[in-house]
């Protein structure tokens, strides 16, 4: 549905207001904006020697393995939460209550909690057995897991009804109805809302820090806190994030176009073998 259908399009004069609009805000930003790199200039933030630190060898090796740390939380965190979440979707699914009512129970319980209550509660509570790296990944997996289950859910039945209704009326059974054709299609629609999941996994392994885990965020709070260059250190630690961030993006963007194109050919010679169809 287009916009035009909901409201009148602006006329001449309301498309003069919003320019305006628009150049005010822009203006107010830009203005707040150089009125903070002022201050932090006076006070010495950017000065050369501020960033003398990062040309150390120790520090570089100290920020990489910082990287390294962060991106071995994230793969665990992130490849188990996808099984979790699609178990948990699949059992929110089920026809069956005493399966479907559990489960979610249990979605809704770990999508409420604050993950960092549940990061302090793992490492408080069973840090002896898990340490600092699994109290933070089971936290992540619980977490992202129950939200990656709701996104499985919507993208499942979002695919429009015909779809199963003309598998099953060829002969395939709900697990292959499931396998064949549903999650395949869903897949394409749920790629950019897990791809946010993951860079939100990514980015909440920062959370880390509460329970000394050496991640990225830490690393970067020791070098501040040993030369007294907050600012500095901040921009470094945001663009290895933002670096890591927009190819994980990339990556996701490569995958979806992949999958456009092999999904159509591949799926109906799968349906064709389980229904005998040649």
């Amino acid at each position: 549905m287009s916009l035009a259908v909901l409201a009148d399009a602006p006329g001449p004069r309301a498309r003069h207001r919003q320019r305006i609009g628009g150049a005010l805000g822009v203006g107010l930003a830009v203005l707040v904006l150089a009125l903070v790199v002022w201050r932090l200039w006076s006070r010495g933030q950017f000065d050369a020697n501020k960033w003398d630190p990062f040309a150390d060898p120790d520090i570089q090796r100290g920020i990489a393995q910082g990287v390294v740390a962060t991106l071995r939380v994230a793969f665990f965190s992130v490849l188990l939460a996808l099984g979790v979440g699609a178990l948990l979707a699949v059992g929110r699914l089920s026809e069956r209550a005493f399966v479907r009512a559990p489960v979610v129970a249990f979605i809704e319980f770990f999508r409420a909690v604050p993950l960092l209550l549940l990061i302090l509660f793992l490492f408080i509570g069973f840090g002896d057995t898990l340490g600092a790296f699994w109290s933070l990944v089971l936290a992540l997996i619980l977490y992202n897991g129950s939200v990656l289950a709701e996104i499985f859910r919507a993208g499942i039945l979002a695919v429009p009804r015909g779809q199963s209704e003309a598998a099953y009326a060829i002969g395939l059974r709900k697990s292959q109805v499931m396998t064949l054709v549903l999650v395949p299609q869903a897949v394409r629609t749920m790629l950019p809302a897990i791809t946010s999941q993951c860079v939100v996994a990514l980015k909440d392994s920062a959370l880390g820090f509460v329970i000394g885990y050496q991640e990225l965020t830490r690393t970067g709070r020791l070098i501040y806190d040993g030369y007294f260059n907050i600012i500095p250190t901040a921009l470094v630690i945001a663009a290895v994030y933002i670096a890591i961030n927009y190819t994980l993006s990339k990556l996701a963007e490569w995958l979806e176009r992949r999958q456009a194109r092999q999904f159509g050919a591949k799926a109906v010679q799968q349906v064709e073998a389980a229904t005998d169809i040649h």
